[in-house]
C-alpha cells in the first residue's frame, strides 16, 4: 500500500525474491502508480543490462506485480485474498489509519499480515483502532530497499507470536536479513541515526565545517559509505524533520531539538535529492 520510493521497492523484492509471491501495489494517486510502474521497468532493465536478470527474469518481475487504486472498486476485490499487507504510505499517523481503514472495509481477512513500514510512529498507536491488532507489525525497510539487506522488525503491545513468526518468515522469504526491536520512539535505527545527523546539520548551522568538509570527516573518519549530510538529503530533510520532531515530542529530551537550519530547509521546500537541492545540488 503506497507505490512511492519505498513501497516500489518493497514490492520490487517481493516479487523479484520471494519464489512464490503474487504482489498488488495499491496507490491513491494515478501519478505515482504511474511512476511505480515505470521504475519498475526501468530498474529491471538495467539489472538486465548489468547481467544480473535475464529477459525471462524480467518479464516474470513485471507479471508478478498488480497495480492498482486506492480508489478504485475493482481493484480492492483482491484484498480479500491477500495473505500480508506492507504499508508504506506517508510518515503520517491519520493516513496510515485512513488506509487501514480502507484494507478493513474492502474485507481484508481476520488473519491476514498488517504491516507498516513506518520509520518513527508507534505501532501500539497505530494498532489502536485495527479490529485486530495483534496482527499489527511494522515492518521497516532500508532504502533503496532492493540494495539494503536489513529490515527492523517491530512488535506492537498487542502483536502476537503468531504475527511475528510470519513476519519473520516473509523476511527470510525476501532475501532480508532481520533485526528486532522493541516499540520506543525512533525503534533502533532511527534513534541512533536521526541525531547523527541533526548534530551534522548543527555543525553547518554553527559554521565549524562546509558541508563538503563534514561529510568527508565522517565518511574517511568512520568509514561510512555517504557523509550524515549527502545521507539526509537522500533520505528527505521533510523526512528527517518529521523523525526528529517524533523523538523530541515523545522522548521528551532537549537532545533531540531539530536543527532550526533543518526546519528552514524543509519550509523553504528544500527537501534533498527528491527536489534537486538539499544541503547539495541534484
Amino acid at each position: 500500500m503506497g507505490c512511492g520510493q519505498m513501497g516500489t521497492g518493497i514490492a520490487i523484492v517481493a516479487a523479484r525474491r520471494h519464489a512464490e509471491a503474487k504482489v498488488f501495489a495499491f496507490d491513491k494517486f494515478p501519478a505515482s502508480l504511474e511512476r511505480s510502474s515505470k521504475f519498475v521497468s526501468d530498474w529491471a532493465a538495467k539489472e538486465m543490462k548489468k547481467g544480473r536478470m535475464t529477459e525471462t527474469d524480467v518479464s516474470s518481475l513485471e507479471k508478478r506485480i498488480t497495480f492498482g487504486s486506492l480508489d478504485d472498486s475493482t481493484a480492492l476485490a483482491s484484498v480479500p485474498s491477500l495473505d500480508f499487507v506492507i504499508e508504506a504510505v506517508s510518515e503520517e499517523l491519520e493516513v496510515k489509519r485512513n488506509v487501514f481503514n480502507i484494507l478493513q472495509e474492502a474485507g481484508l481477512p481476520e488473519q491476514s499480515v498488517l504491516a507498516t513500514n513506518t520509520s518513527s510512529i508507534s505501532i501500539t498507536k497505530l494498532a489502536a483502532h485495527v479490529k485486530h491488532p495483534e496482527r499489527v507489525i511494522g515492518m521497516h525497510f532500508m532504502n533503496p530497499v532492493p540494495v539494503m539487506p536489513l529490515v527492523e522488525v517491530i512488535r506492537g503491545l498487542r502483536t502476537d507470536n503468531e504475527t511475528l513468526a510470519k513476519t519473520l518468515s516473509l523476511c527470510t522469504a525476501m532475501k532480508k536479513e532481520h533485526a528486532t526491536s522493541e516499540d520506543r520512539p525512533g525503534f533502533v535505527s532511527n534513534r541512533v541515526l536521526m541525531p547523527y545527523i541533526n548534530e551534522a546539520i548543527f555543525c553547518l548551522q554553527d559554521g565549524v565545517a562546509t558541508a563538503e568538509d563534514i561529510d568527508r570527516t565522517l565518511r574517511l573518519g568512520t568509514n561510512v559509505p555517504m557523509g550524515p549530510l549527502t545521507l539526509a538529503d537522500f533520505i528527505g530533510l521533510d523526512t528527517c524533520l518529521s523523525i526528529m520532531r517524533v523523538l523530541h515530542r515523545d522522548l521528551g529530551d532537549s537532545k533531540y531539538r531539530p536543527a532550526p537550519l533543518l526546519v528552514n530547509y524543509v519550509e523553504a521546500g528544500l527537501l534533498g535529492k527528491k527536489t534537486k537541492r538539499g544541503f547539495y545540488m541534484y
